[in-house]
């Protein structure tokens, strides 16, 4: 499975933002996804995730609010929508897939299989 990130930039605080990640494949829907950020200077974070059927989501308590996470496994993509910007949510976004056969939503980078090579979201004030 190849993931492809996009849709990051720059953008001032306050703005919305979108990012989205396409799945190569047909197995799409068979996958958890998930979304981590690494800020400058520090480790990658779990960000949110989304089960496989897009009906459950997970939310780091860092973002509860203001990120949704959704999917169209029709059209084999994740997105990542991100409003009232704020300065520390400048990072570089990944998106990853976890294959694992459970209900459960992980959130250590150490429990997803495939990763995408990341977009650069950078706010302004």
């Amino acid at each position: 499975v190849q993931l492809q990130a996009y849709g990051g930039g720059l953008a001032q605080a306050g703005d919305s933002l979108r990012l989205s990640c396409a799945a190569s494949g047909r197995t799409f829907s068979h996958y958890k996804m998930a979304w981590f950020r690494r800020a400058p200077g520090k480790e990658r974070v779990f960000v949110g995730a989304i089960s496989r059927s897009g009906g459950t989501t997970s939310y780091a308590d860092s973002v509860k609010g203001r990120f949704t996470i959704s999917r169209d496994n029709t059209k084999n993509t994740v997105y990542l929508q991100i409003d009232s910007l704020k300065l520390e949510d400048t990072a570089v976004y990944y998106c990853a897939g976890d294959r694992t056969n459970t209900g459960w939503l992980f959130t250590s980078v150490n429990d997803y299989d495939w990763w995408g090579q990341g977009t650069q979201v950078t706010v302004s004030s």
